[in-house]
């Protein structure tokens, strides 16, 4: 029976992946230090583990005890806008936490790697991203994403490990942290409209983003690494129709049923257009049924009025003032 680790395994993609695995008959480890995800979000099945991907003493000490068949790294902090200013937590958190997984990996002899990076790899080249693009990342957790994409290149050269990346894109759905105000809009709206708050967009509201629902793309990540084709591959996954934030916001209140207000902020630095082609991974798993955005927001919304509204705090360690929004200065 295979065995693998799933890092990030009690946040939102990752209690996804560790549900696939399990219904495939996979054995699961899911580790995660919970500063984003919930315990009580991972698969009873699966065995639950407190940690940090940094902590490589630990990290070794699971790759000799369960011999993991597959790794699916999804662990991150992934917060595109505010890792411009929080730099080298960003980097210990997204890159060096990776490279202990893929040192691990290596001498554990781990039979596939799975990435899950980011479209903010591309920067803001003109949309739709390929994979055949030259990626120009304009922040730093885009940066870090690309490093492990090119360590992993290194790495099987080197070594052998075999290894698919994926680069999905502004997913939404269950398991979201309704509380995090510095990523997953779709999740920042809800818990606004849950606490009787103005949606806050920043500027006009015209940035266009596809979203994605997350219950698309989990079957795809966890079944890519008995996938041998994908093998030494990068991939774009997501949703293909782009909307603005502001169509969004509306979209939202809709599936809410809560009549909200918006609050226009300051524009920040952020990529305009971001959305990608996935030709090359439907070639490689076949055509995947994309769910509508308001079929998502309406599967989304039993689920975030059950968990309730979130309190919502401002990250603790900033480590460059400079330029950062307003908003992200103030505490909930």
């Amino acid at each position: 029976m295979p065995i693998s680790l799933v890092t990030g395994g009690a946040g939102f993609m990752g209690a996804h992946v560790v549900k696939e695995l399990l219904d495939q008959g996979h054995e699961v480890v899911a580790l995660d230090d919970l500063s984003g995800g919930f315990a009580d979000q991972v698969d009873p099945r699966a065995i639950f583990i407190k940690g940090s991907i940094n902590d490589h003493e630990l990290v070794d000490r699971l790759f000799a005890e369960h011999g993991f068949t597959y790794v699916y790294h999804l662990a991150a902090y992934a917060a595109e806008g505010l890792s411009h200013f929080i730099r080298r937590f960003n980097y210990t958190n997204n890159l060096i936490g990776s490279i202990n997984l893929i040192n691990a990996s290596v001498k554990h002899g781990v039979k596939c790697f799975v990435f899950t990076s980011s479209i903010a790899v591309y920067g803001a080249l003109q949309p739709p991203m390929r994979e055949d693009m030259r990626p120009v990342p304009e922040d730093p957790y885009g940066v870090a994403k690309l490093a492990v994409e090119m360590d992993l290149y290194a790495a099987k050269h080197m070594f052998g490990l075999e290894y698919v990346v994926f680069r999905p894109h502004n997913v939404y759905g269950e398991y979201q942290n309704l509380g995090d105000r510095y990523r997953n809009v779709v999740g920042i709206f809800m818990n606004q409209l849950m606490q009787g708050m103005p949606l806050t967009v920043f500027g006009d509201g015209e940035q266009k983003r596809a979203f994605t629902y997350v219950g698309d793309i989990a079957p795809l990540i966890a079944r890519s690494a008995w996938t041998p084709q994908a093998y030494g591959e990068v991939f774009n996954v997501g949703a293909d129709r782009p909307y603005t934030v502001n169509e969004l916001s509306k979209l939202v209140m809709e599936a809410m049923g809560i009549a909200g207000t918006v609050r226009h902020l300051e524009a920040r630095n952020e990529v305009v257009f971001a959305f990608s082609d996935h030709t090359k991974a439907e070639r490689i798993f076949g055509a995947y049924e994309e769910t509508t955005l308001a079929e998502g927001l309406e599967r989304m919304v039993p689920w975030a009025r059950s968990v309730g509204a979130r309190s919502s705090s401002a990250f603790g360690h900033i480590e460059i003032e400079q330029g950062l929004p307003p908003s992200w200065k103030q505490k909930a």
